[in-house]
This record gives structure tokens, sequence and C-alpha cells, in this order.
């Protein structure tokens, strides 16, 4: 049957996708609009499938802080150029993914892709990707999502490096100002600490830095209590390289971050995520 223009030209901008592939949908469906945005995303899920073992190390990381900075959301989305990851197609769906973490509070990949899409409710967040992999023509794999909901007396902040390469999320106390709050997530993104402060890390990092140290003296010839000063002494480097508090403050190396906090009223910081784009998809694939 003879398909109008108008009607494909509908199907393509519901979709997504390419022209011939809506006429032939429609011509499957005897012009019907439902069916045919059906065949279109079984197509897609079989695009996708074979698409799957492509690696995808590109994309980006994008984040969504909602609620006066009550909830944020971060997810790594990849695909396999940088091409695709600058159009804007890519960028409003990896955003639309943030936004979903964001409200939804779920901060698993999987879960996230199991649950109903909040822009396509019929459909799950995997089904979304996959149609979208059918329209952009690249392998396209969310490969983490994390959330942080703030605690009383404190707020989400966030931070987004190089285009969407690095993201931050920090809980960070209510009333620290804007420009501490962008110090704080910039610290993260370029220094990369692992946890806030030598209280949070585990007792077996502590132990295993400190037993390499000792080891390293041993063969000085070093008294015991001259060996244990080097271990302690090895152990504060550690939590300088390792704690965001004990970190040397990138703007002024010369002071701590702790003590920038403390001139900056107090300010606290209770946690934080951090994204590195590739990251995600390295672990995943191990």
């Amino acid at each position: 049957m003879a398909i109008p223009a108008a009607v494909v030209k509908e199907l393509r901008e519901k979709t997504g996708a390419g022209m011939m592939d809506c006429q032939r949908a429609l011509a499957e469906a005897n012009g019907d609009m439902e069916e045919a945005v059906r065949i279109l995303r079984k197509k897609g899920l079989s695009a996708a499938a074979k698409k799957a073992g492509r690696t995808a190390k590109d994309g980006l990381v994008a984040i969504a802080v909602i609620e006066d900075g009550r909830r944020g959301g971060m997810v790594e989305l990849n695909c396999e150029t940088d091409f695709v990851a600058r159009t804007e197609q890519y960028q409003a769906l990896v955003q639309a993914l943030a936004d979903q973490v964001a409200a939804d509070g779920v901060g698993d990949a999987e879960k996230v892709k199991a649950t109903r899409a909040i822009a396509d409710p019929l459909h799950t967040v995997a089904e979304v990707i996959a149609a979208q992999i059918a329209t952009i023509g690249e392998n396209i794999q969310l490969s983490r999502a994390g959330f942080m909901a703030a605690g009383e007396g404190m707020r989400i902040g966030s931070y987004l490096h190089m285009g969407g390469k690095i993201g931050v999320l920090v809980e960070i106390s209510a009333g620290a100002d804007e420009e501490t709050v962008k110090d704080v997530a910039m610290q993260i993104a370029a220094a990369e600490p692992r946890w806030v402060s030598p209280a949070d890390v585990p007792a077996e990092a502590v132990n295993e830095e400190r037993e390499i140290a000792r080891a390293q003296a041993a063969g000085s010839g070093k008294p015991a209590p001259v060996i244990e000063k080097i271990a302690e002494g090895k152990v504060a480097k550690f939590y300088e390289q390792v704690c965001l508090l004990e970190q040397p403050f990138v703007k002024d190396p010369t002071t701590k971050v702790a003590a920038v906090l403390a001139q900056r009223n107090g300010a606290v910081v209770k946690g934080f995520l951090r994204f590195k784009l590739g990251e995600g998809a390295a672990a995943a694939a191990k």
C-alpha cells in the first residue's frame, strides 16, 4: 500500500529511525502507526544484539541534581566514537538517564536498565537504549549509575569536567557557598581521592600500606622504632594521596583541603562520587 509522506515523517519523528526503515515498517503494519513503532522497536532490539559485542569506550558522563540539591544522579553512558557522543541525540539520551537516576534514586546500572523509562513509560530503559542503538548505529552501554541523597543540613553539589569526561557529585554543607562547592568538586575531579578522611579508610588498606613500608625499610638495618616511624610516615603520605581532607588543595598546594574548609565557615563534606569516562566500561568488561 502507498504510505503518505506525512505519515512516514510522523513515524520518523516519533522513533528517530531512518526514512526507508519507517516506510518498510508502515508497509508491514498496513499503515498502523503504533504497530509500525513496535516493529521498529523489535528491529532495534535485534540490531542492538548484533552490536553488543563491539567495543564502547567513548561516550559521556552526565549529572542531574534535583529538589534544590536534595538528590543527585550520575551516569556513564558509553558509545564507540566521540563523534556520536557529541551529537544532540546522544547527549539528550545520557541526560535523560541521569535525570531518571536522580528521580528514581536507583544507583545501580543493571537495575536502572530494568526500570521503566520516565520519558517513555511503555518501555524499559534497556529497550530505549536498544532503540537508540538501532537509530545511531553504534553499540551503546550504560556502564555505571550513581545516586546521592543529601542528609540533614547537607546538599548535593556537582561538577562536570572536560565536557562530560569526568563527573562529580559531592554531599556538602547546605550553607556552603557556590565557590566552595565548586572548589571541592573540582578537587575531587582533579586529585582522585578515594575517601573523605582517614577515618573512612578501611583498616585492611591502612595495614597493607604499613606492612609494605615496613618491608621496604627492613633492609636498611635501622632499629625497629625507626622503622615504625618510617612506616607511619608512609601511611601519612598515603592519606594525603587518597583522602580528600588530607590532600593539598589544588589551588594552593601549601594548604590542605581540611584547612580550606575550616576557613570557609567550617564547611563539611560527608561523601562523594567520581566517574571518569572509560572506567565504568573497563570494569563492566571484566
